[in-house]
């Protein structure tokens, strides 16, 4: 077996592992079966003659950035086990417009195909290649030597396992180790090559390395260990902020709907959820449950329990907030171990394909679209856009890198302006972060009850709804500087060039995401740059009417965004009960202010997913994508949506692309890595002129989305927004 390790603090470790005498074993059962998947109505044949193996073409655009000379350590041996690989399928240009068509129509409350889901079963059959171009894909590939475990019933997905040795030969690329920052790897050193015939059917394989995503949540102080005045989010203070009592009080609670959290890890414990609902206020809902679920593929299975592996801060994150927005819904953990996939989009993969998917799914974790490369791009944009098809609502995080997507976990930026693939497809709901203004404004008082916060009122202590800002913890945030006394943060006499503790400790790339898809297609001529023949999605006609939204043709991030601060000069942040001590959790005893704190667009993305869950209720069914109606009632219903016009989510970077107010000379050294403090500079759509990347401000923006939510007002206005 192969030890993967992470290359940022906040990644896990991984495993490929298989045993192939049992894969080589079954593999002449599974033909059959395979066939079996793939029988009904399908699309015209895309491969036509022999396939010859002299006549290849190259899947461009997947090769990670760091498969570079300088951090290679030679190839693997041949005999290495890739299990559970995943090769993506792709449609004709018809057949594709096609069924964008049918998701248009099953939002359109026009059509007479409005709200008729599809099973997956049926969206195999009607969407899902000629079964003749599946056979001869999965033919090819067991003729490399590989063993096919399945055909997933949308026709587009193919689940197979081999070796090293068997990569070389079939996709004409060595795996090679890497050192990056001194942490090992496994990667492709070259974009891989298929035969040309086989070409007009195949996307690629989704990975051949084992980068995995990180996390969007970050963890914080508790009350006691740190001396500053606090104000931290409990759900009772969620439900007086965003206006969910008037909902809990006529008994929209989530009762009969089912929100699954897509983790690659397990629960810690899951008396820590019990904890939280019962010290917070609420167990009163006794239709909440929580289970964890390993959800099965069909053939050989690809879902392996992953344990506890120092994610499961995150699930418990997921788990408790979406509980705390949805109290009377079902929670799923649903989680699978990592492969040569990562785990939480098997386990999204299996339930989508399922008989019984959830019908809403929330997703906390992320990769730039540049890094994460052509074909798992176009493998999460179509796992989306058949999970919208069956009726499931998606929400996904937006990001905690503010628009430097491919510079998480950064001291600064050096890629320029980039967004999380994960969130950026047209079929998901992108979910970006907020803070509060009070502490900015002075006026603390008026919104937060300043006396101790008893077991009586569940430690509740907000007052009404308050004003917010950007989430934004770097020293690039303009109003973090203007708070310190600093009129600029870039440049000589900037916040973030001064010998300020504070701005030395917040040279960070952290700060809630948004920005314009540019690399979902296409290979970057740059490593980790969008640049080349990178391209965005296309804007989807829903993302329109609003003023701010940007006349630029592609899709832009976030939709919405919520309450998700941490480690930034307000001292906001919300108390999640974890308790795994080895990992960084505390013992959830007494009251919450002995908890730990967490913050991110990981907070704000399950809230959004419990609020779905009280729309789904009052609604009576599953909603699809939101995203239509999310933007109709914002130009119909203001109330709807919280406008947030102040500050913005930019972070402070060093380089050539998309940098404004560098300081002298900047020495990038082994690995793109800075030496040094004093670059001084804040990410701008522009190099020559400050334009921050980005501000909040009118309608739309590409800080906040459409702002943060009413949920009241949301769910008793949902059927204005489908008029």
């Amino acid at each position: 077996m192969f030890q993967k390790r992470p290359i940022f603090k906040n990644r896990k470790t991984y495993i490929f592992s298989s045993a192939m005498a049992l894969l080589i074993g079954t593999s002449v059962a599974l033909r059959s079966q395979t066939a079996s998947q793939t029988n009904g109505t399908r699309a015209r044949t895309l491969i036509h003659g022999k396939v010859d193996e002299s006549k290849l073409v190259t899947l461009a655009g997947n090769t990670r950035p760091e498969a570079t000379a300088e951090n290679d350590l030679g190839a693997v041996s041949d005999d290495l086990t890739l299990d559970h690989m995943m090769l993506q399928l792709k449609r004709s240009p018809q057949q594709e417009q096609a069924v964008e068509q049918l998701v248009a129509e099953l939002h359109n409350p026009q059509s007479p195909s409005f709200h008729k889901w599809l099973t997956a079963s049926d969206f195999g059959k009607n969407y899902g290649l000629a079964e003749s171009d599946v056979k001869a894909v999965t033919s090819w590939l067991e003729a490399q030597g590989f063993v096919v475990n399945s055909v997933y019933p949308n026709g587009m997905l193919i689940d197979f396992s081999g070796n090293a040795g068997q990569v070389r030969r079939g996709f004409h690329t060595t795996i090679h180790h890497l050192s990056v920052d001194g942490v090992q790897h496994i990667a492709n050193f070259s974009d891989p090559q298929i035969p040309e015939a086989l070409g007009p059917a195949v996307a690629g394989v989704v990975s051949l390395h084992d980068f995995m995503p990180h996390k969007m949540s970050r963890a914080q102080y508790t009350f006691s260990s740190n001396r500053q005045t606090v104000q931290a989010l409990v759900p009772a203070d969620l439900a007086t902020i965003y206006d969910f009592n008037p909902l809990f009080a006529k008994g929209t609670t989530g009762s009969g709907q089912t929100i699954a959290v897509l983790e690659d890890t397990d629960l810690y414990q899951r008396s820590d959820w019990v904890t939280f609902r019962s010290t917070l206020g609420l167990s009163q809902y006794t239709t909440g449950t929580l289970t964890a679920q390993h959800p099965a593929s069909s053939g050989i299975n690809n879902c392996s329990p992953p344990g506890v592996n120092g994610d499961d801060s995150e699930a418990a994150l997921d788990a408790e907030w979406a509980s705390a927005a949805a109290p009377g819904a079902a929670i799923v953990v649903a989680a699978c171990a990592d492969t040569a996939t990562f785990g939480g989009f098997i386990a999204m993969q299996n339930l989508v394909n399922g008989s019984n998917p959830p019908a809403i799914v929330s997703l906390s974790y992320g990769m730039c679209e540049v890094e994460n490369g052509v074909s798992s791009n176009a493998s999460i944009n179509a796992l989306y856009q058949q999970a919208v098809a069956e009726g499931i609502s998606v929400f996904v995080s937006a990001g905690d890198e503010g628009a430097a997507s491919c510079d998480s976990g950064a001291s600064t930026a050096l890629h320029g302006i980039t967004v999380s693939s994960w969130a950026s497809t047209p079929y998901n709901v992108a979910v970006g972060g907020t803070d509060f203004s009070d502490v900015l404004n002075g006026a603390t008082g008026k919104y937060w009850n300043l006396t101790t916060s008893t077991a009586a009122t569940y430690y509740g202590s907000a007052l009404s709804y308050i004003p917010e800002i950007p989430w934004n913890s770097s020293c690039a945030g303009a109003l973090f500087a203007n708070y310190m006394g600093y009129s600029t943060a870039y440049g000589s006499g900037g916040f973030c060039s001064s010998v300020s503790g504070q701005a030395q400790a917040n040279l960070n790339v952290e700060a809630a995401s948004g920005g314009p898809s540019n690399c979902a297609t296409g290979a970057p001529s740059i490593a980790g740059v969008a640049s080349g023949s990178c391209a965005g999605y296309a804007k989807p006609s829903w993302q329109a009417g609003l003023s701010g939204i940007p006349s630029d043709g592609v899709r832009d991030i976030p939709d919405v965004s919520m309450f998700a601060a941490v480690n930034s000069f307000t001292n906001h942040f919300a108390i999640v009960c974890y308790s795994d001590e080895e990992n960084g959790g505390t013992p959830c005893t007494g009251a919450p202010s002995n908890w730990i704190g967490f913050g991110g667009t990981s907070l704000a993305t399950p809230i959004m997913a419990g609020i779905q869950a009280l729309v789904n209720q009052s609604a009576g069914g599953k909603q699809g994508n939101p995203n239509p109606v999310y933007y109709a009632l914002a130009a119909k219903v203001p109330s709807v949506f919280h406008t947030i016009t102040q500050g913005d989510i930019d972070v402070d970077c060093a380089g050539p692309y998309n940098c404004y107010g560098i300081l002298g000379t900047v020495d990038y050294g082994r690995n793109g890595r800075i030496f040094g403090t004093t670059w001084g500079g804040a990410l701008s759509a522009s190099n020559s002129t400050f334009s921050s990347a980005y501000a909040a401000g009118g309608s739309y923006s590409l800080a906040t989305g459409i702002g943060s939510v009413d949920a009241f007002n949301l769910v008793t206005n949902w059927s204005k927004g489908q008029q």
